[in-house]
């Protein structure tokens, strides 16, 4: 009895792109600005087949990249993954790097909200007690 894990057949572009909500354009030009841990599988017919590992790689990519990441630091956080070991200070830097701007724009967007909450708090209370708008009320003139 062979207790190997059987072997990952693949998903298509189409069913990939469901899987990571990316459009198959978008697919193909990360491979083509070599954003892939890997390079993608092809079929016997030539089509391209995402293992499990293309998904799961993909899926950090669109966090990397919808968190503001600029392509360029994914590209060289991908090709320094490629490299493999001994190159983990680098990518600790683009990753610390990252998360430093990420800091700084949650701290700056909990402003905001604290804002934008302050002010829903305010309209709520003038619309309960039937009062007059209470911050831009025109001049009598």
């Amino acid at each position: 009895m062979d207790d190997a894990p059987a072997p990952d057949p693949g998903v298509s572009i189409g069913q990939a792109a469901e899987r990571t909500g990316l459009s198959v354009h978008a697919l193909r030009f990360y491979e083509r600005e070599g954003l892939l841990a890997s390079p993608v599988r092809r079929d016997a017919g030539s089509r391209r087949s995402y293992s499990e590992a293309d998904l799961e790689w993909l899926e950090l990519c669109v966090k990397l990249r919808s968190s503001g990441m600029p392509i360029a630091a994914v590209r060289r956080y991908t090709e320094l993954v490629r490299g493999g070991a001994g190159n983990e200070a680098e990518r600790l830097t683009i990753m610390r790097e990252h998360q430093e701007r990420l800091t700084a724009q949650i701290a700056a967007l909990t402003g905001c909200l604290e804002l934008v909450s302050f002010k829903v708090r305010l309209y709520e209370g003038s619309l309960e007690t039937g009062a007059a708008d209470p911050v831009w009320t025109p001049a009598a003139g």
